[in-house]
């Protein structure tokens, strides 16, 4: 595929051919990711391939129980990771730190980076990929299920395989709403209302175009897409709760030694 065809052409991917991925391409994407930027060179950062269909069955509950963590092949889990270099260190008597919040975010970053990475080698391969935002917010239980060490944290994880769908494209806001230029310039409410036009129609039409959802809608009272996001998918509640998970879980991991 042309380069410019798999950046523009990227659709979240939930269902499914019954088909394996050969190791020799699941190597060019992990190689792929490899390859990322990295901090430092440190590569804090580590993947974890899970294939095996009982430890998927055992995420699905942890991915709140989407259908393509056990209809995918493949689900690949990038994590920060400061275990490995920490034992490095001790081997070669240097000092042995990387155990605060500001190398949580390198690791972070740097699994962020090679996961993209990996997604678009996989997409470039015909295959198709489904970020979760549950593989964050739950990273107590799904760092358990895949038996993380100290020092290393769930970051994004996504499901790998062929697609069995094809979804129309998702909008995105315009450029001009996204980019500026030499400095931050605060937006108007008249240019809040311009850059999210096209994002308020097309949202809401998709909730109303499925029933379930159109349902869910209308039983809540919701007018648009901006109540939709707030009260039906990411409430205040939710936030918090998954912030203290994600804090907790740091602090279990040995990231939150900031004095």
């Amino acid at each position: 595929m042309e380069f410019t065809d798999v950046l523009h052409g990227h659709r979240s991917i939930r269902e499914y051919e019954d088909k394996e991925v050969s190791q020799e391409i699941l190597d060019q994407i992990l190689d792929a990711g490899i390859r990322a930027s990295s901090s430092g060179n440190m590569q804090s950062y580590s993947i974890i391939v899970t294939k095996d269909k009982e430890i998927r069955k055992k995420l699905y509950s942890a991915h709140m129980e989407q259908s393509m963590v056990v209809d995918a092949p493949i689900l690949l889990t990038f994590c920060t990771d400061f275990n490995r270099m920490r034992k490095w260190l001790t081997l070669n008597d240097a000092p042995v730190h990387f155990d605060n919040f500001m190398s949580f975010m390198i690791g972070a970053i740097d699994a962020t980076l090679a996961s993209q990475n990996c997604a678009l080698a996989a997409e470039n391969a015909g295959l198709g990929i489904c970020y979760m935002g549950s593989t964050l917010a739950n990273c107590n239980q799904i760092g358990e299920i895949l038996n993380l060490p100290p020092n290393v944290v769930p970051i994004v994880g996504y499901s790998l395989g062929y697609p069995k769908e094809n979804p129309a494209l998702r909008d995105r806001l315009p450029r001009h709403g996204l980019v500026h230029y030499e400095q931050y310039k605060d937006y108007t409410d008249e240019e809040i209302l311009e850059i999210y036009k096209e994002r308020d129609q097309k949202g809401w039409q998709r909730y109303m175009d499925v029933p379930k959802l159109k349902e869910m809608t209308e039983r809540l009272g919701l007018k648009n897409l901006a109540q939709i996001y707030t009260i039906a998918k990411y409430t205040q509640e939710s936030h918090h709760e998954y912030s203290q998970t994600v804090l907790d879980y740091l602090e279990k991991q040995n990231f939150m030694n900031n004095k």
